[in-house]
This record gives C-alpha cells, sequence and structure tokens, in this order.
C-alpha cells in the first residue's frame, strides 16, 4: 500500500479481490436469503455455497489452511459487510467459524488444533464460543459454568445459554470458572453429557440454542491456554471480531439505502418523483454521508485490528459502537421514506429492519463498549 493521497485511503487489491469475491457470494444468495434468514437452523444451502466459496479459510492461520498467516481483521470486516447485505444467516455463519475457533488457534494444543482448524477452513466442522448464560450476560466474571481437573481429565457441569450455532456446532469453546480463574475448554459437541435445546429466539430469526453440560468429561489436552487464563483468550477473541461487526452494520446499512432510493426514485407523489420530494432528498444524502463515515471508521480500526488486535480493541470498539448506531438510524430512515412499503412483511427492508437492532447488543452493547471506552480514556488519555 502506497502513502501516496490516492493510495492511502484505498483498499490494497488483496483486500479488493476479498470484496468482489464476497460480494459475488452474497449476490449468489439471493435466491435464497430470505428463507434461510427466517431458520431456527442451519441452512444445508446457505453452508454448501459457503464452503464452495472457500471463504471460511479466513476464520483460521494459514498453518492449518487459512489464507492468511493469522487471522486477519481487515479481511473479515471487507467480507462480511458484502455478506450481511445480503443475508445475516450467511454472515453468522461466515463469521462464526472464527469466532468459534480463534481461542484454539491461538493457544491449543497440537492434537487439537490439527484435529479441528482444518476442518473449520473447510466449514466441515461448525464452530461456537460458549460464553453467556442464563443469568449473566455482560459480566463473564458472574458465571456459572466449572470445569475441574479429574486425572488426565477435564469435568464440566454448567448451562450456556443464547449461543450462536448452538445445536448444530461440532464444537463449543466453552468458558468456565476453574479455581480462582477462568479457563477455555474445547467440547466436542457429541460428549456425553452434552445437550442442547432452543427456548428462545429473538426478532431476526438466528441459529441459537442453550447447551447444557452435566459431568461432561473431555481429555485434558482440551482445555486451550493455560488453566485460569481463559479471560485472556476471549479478550483477543473479541480484539480481533468486533469490528467486523461494524462492517456487517456498514453492509447492512447501505443495503438498506439502496432498497429506499430505487423506491424514492420510483415512486412517483404530486407530479413528482418521492426522491425530488420534500425531506426525502436530505434524507438519503443524510444516510449515504451516515454510511461512508461509519465505513471509513471501521476500515481504518479493521486494519489497526489486523496489525495488533489487542493494543487496537479501543478503534475496533469505537468503530463497532459508530456503526451499529448507524445502521439502526439508517435503516429506521429508509423504512421511513419507503411508507407502508417500508413496514410490509417478508420484504428484504423489513428483513434488514429487524436484523439491524440487535447489531446494537452483541459483541458488546453500545452501553458497555462505552464504559469501558470512558475508563480507558479517564485513565490514559487520548
Amino acid at each position: 500500500m502506497t502513502t501516496s493521497e490516492t493510495g492511502l485511503f484505498e483498499l490494497p487489491q488483496t483486500y479488493r479481490d476479498l470484496q468482489a469475491q464476497a460480494r459475488e457470494l452474497a449476490v449468489s444468495m439471493r435466491d435464497i436469503a430470505a428463507r434461510a434468514d427466517e431458520s431456527s437452523s442451519t441452512d444445508p444451502d446457505v453452508r454448501k455455497r459457503l464452503a464452495a466459496s472457500g471463504l471460511t479459510e479466513l476464520a483460521v492461520p494459514a498453518q492449518w489452511g487459512g489464507r492468511f498467516e493469522k487471522v486477519d481483521s481487515l479481511a473479515v470486516t471487507i467480507v462480511r459487510e458484502q455478506l450481511a447485505a445480503e443475508s445475516a444467516h450467511l454472515d453468522s455463519m461466515f463469521v462464526m467459524q472464527g469466532i468459534g475457533s480463534y481461542g484454539l488457534a491461538v493457544a491449543g494444543s497440537d492434537a487439537v488444533r490439527d484435529r479441528w482448524l482444518p476442518k473449520v477452513a473447510t466449514l466441515d466442522a461448525m464452530a461456537a464460543l460458549g460464553l453467556t448464560e442464563p443469568h449473566v450476560g455482560s459480566d463473564l466474571k458472574a458465571l456459572t459454568t466449572t470445569v475441574v481437573a479429574d486425572g488426565d481429565e477435564l469435568v464440566l457441569n454448567g448451562h450456556k445459554s443464547f449461543i450462536t450455532n448452538g445445536g448444530d456446532a461440532d464444537f463449543y469453546s466453552i468458558l468456565a470458572k476453574e479455581g480462582d480463574g477462568y479457563s477455555l475448554v474445547l467440547v466436542p459437541a457429541d460428549t456425553p453429557g452434552v445437550s442442547t435445546h432452543r427456548p428462545h429466539q429473538i426478532i431476526a430469526p438466528h441459529v441459537l440454542s442453550d447447551v447444557v453440560l452435566e459431568n461432561v468429561r473431555v481429555p485434558a489436552d482440551h482445555r486451550i491456554g493455560e488453566a485460569g487464563k481463559g479471560f485472556g483468550l476471549v479478550l483477543a477473541t473479541l480484539a480481533t471480531f468486533r469490528v467486523s461487526v461494524a462492517g456487517a452494520s456498514v453492509g447492512m446499512a447501505e443495503a438498506a439505502l439502496r432498497l429506499a432510493l430505487e423506491h424514492a426514485n420510483n415512486r412517483q407523489q404530486f407530479g413528482t418523483s418521492l426522491s425530488r420530494l420534500g425531506s426525502v432528498p436530505e434524507h438519503l444524502a443524510s444516510c449515504w454521508t451516515d454510511i461512508e463515515a461509519a465505513r471509513s471508521l471501521t476500515y481504518r480500526a479493521a486494519a489497526a485490528s489486523a496489525r495488533d488486535p489487542r493494543a487496537n480493541l479501543h478503534l475496533s470498539s469505537m468503530a463497532k459502537v459508530s456503526a451499529t448506531e448507524m445502521c439502526g438510524r439508517v435503516v429506521d430512515r429508509c423504512v421511513q421514506i419507503m411508507g407502508r412499503f417500508g413496514i410490509t412483511r417478508d420484504t428484504a427492508i423489513e428483513r434488514l429492519y429487524r436484523e439491524s437492532r440487535p447489531m446494537r447488543i452483541y459483541e458488546g452493547s453500545t452501553e458497555v463498549i462505552f464504559d469501558s471506552l470512558a475508563k480507558q480514556l479517564i485513565k490514559n488519555g487520548i
């Protein structure tokens, strides 16, 4: 990447190629996106097409079949921007391969990594991360799931809730209390004592499940990293993937603007197109401006995260908040522009309206992120 005025603010060719590949895949999903996005379980056609694209190779380091030496936040972010514009189901399936396996790639035992990570890269195995519990959300240190060493095995007991890919995943990276610390443990889904059920669904249907662990025994080498050091791996995962939520939000907002613009240009009211009537032109221009501002911060944060995720978590957090809040405003404004056509069930804009809302909550709600940013700012300054 050059430092010329033109090159400085452009994506390098490698990322532009990825962007084009992701866009091609996303557009190819239009015939099944509406069905998949209303599903509570993995859509087999989406999985087949995503696997064939090879994009899940971005979820793991090159050593286990990935495209980059290490997981690249910018690559994941720009791919999510394209996928989320067409299908939330596709977007979630893609990113969870990385979120569910990142701790394993960073700190897992060689034998366990060699077994699972090549399958993650090809989507032959689906990954999941088990953090939240029925009464535990942002305050993860209050979790009650436990892991105890018993000879050459680890024994887990607990109840995880609202787990993405739950019920369909082939393995779970489970955060559990171990002694005075918290450990991350890989639990294959077919391990005796693991059960799943689906008591909840959200306004934008998602592959979600509760995961119950009853005297689940796994080999000791399934502990990921050191005993009691699991929080560091969770933070590393967030540092790498949080900014990609911003990318998905930018993609969704832009998709909504395209729909609103098409409607406004083609809708005739009071002798002129809606796009030239009253406050509608201002709304359209405001949406466009907000999207481009969020994209700029998102790309900057993603590039910084690709260099050093932990050192640039503050930028990833800012981008996540900025883009998800922007997405909510823009999609709502686009619904307003489209009037009754914007609130009609089973339309693309209605789906985007529902899908945009959870973005401000998962992987750190706006309020929790602002609290963390404020603490960092007060302590260290700018």
